[in-house]
């Protein structure tokens, strides 16, 4: 599987459903209007930035443009995500990987394998959303240093950090060693928000 054409297929997708045209999404995003044509089309590789842009403009989380969900339409999704059939990417600025760990079921809970490169800084710009994302960051091994709007945090192995991505976020690992870290993603629609504040 072609991450590039997962990430095409899956920005179109958000695209149409939002009924937008190109230019739409590159008014919203602020990326180009070239360049989404060109991740649209799998001619691209997008960095991690870029796709944050693109996702925070669409109402999705990050880790939704990854998921290879249509692939069989008319088949209900299996419940599990076999480790060889899961989703791998990397950045191609700071070289961390992705892993999409959750199966394609429709579930208000996504799972992400991350590892972080030594010495390496990822800033995603987080705008507001339609809906309420939520995320943890549990660190496996290794450690980072996690911004979140105003406020920074150290974390070491075993740390937990939970945020809402509604703020810029900043990801540094300032160590010489690669991080390991286990990200939690919850979504809630705007009528779910105000049931839970």
């Amino acid at each position: 599987m072609d991450i590039n054409n997962t990430i095409a297929r899956r920005v179109r997708e958000f695209r149409d459903v939002q009924g937008w045209s190109l230019d739409a999404l590159a008014e919203r995003s602020k990326v180009s209007r070239s360049n989404i044509s060109l991740i649209e089309r799998g001619q691209s590789s997008p960095t991690a930035v870029v796709l944050e842009k693109l996702a925070t403009a669409l109402g999705v989380a990050l880790a939704s443009l990854f998921e290879d969900a249509s692939s069989h339409p008319s088949e209900e999704p299996s419940p599990l995500a076999s480790a060889r059939e899961q989703t791998v990417w990397t950045d191609p600025d700071s070289g961390y990987v992705r892993r999409n760990l959750s199966p394609g079921v429709r579930s208000p809970l996504q799972l992400v394998e991350v590892k972080f490169p030594a010495g390496q800084r990822v800033a995603f710009d987080n705008g507001m959303r339609d809906a309420e994302i939520h995320q943890q960051v549990w660190i496996m091994e290794g450690a980072m240093e996690i911004t979140v709007g105003d406020e920074q945090w150290r974390l070491e192995a075993g740390d937990c950090l939970a945020m809402q991505l509604d703020r810029p976020i900043v990801f540094r690992n300032p160590t010489r060693k690669s991080a390991r870290y286990l990200v939690a993603l919850s979504k809630f629609a705007p009528s779910d928000s105000r049931s839970h504040g």
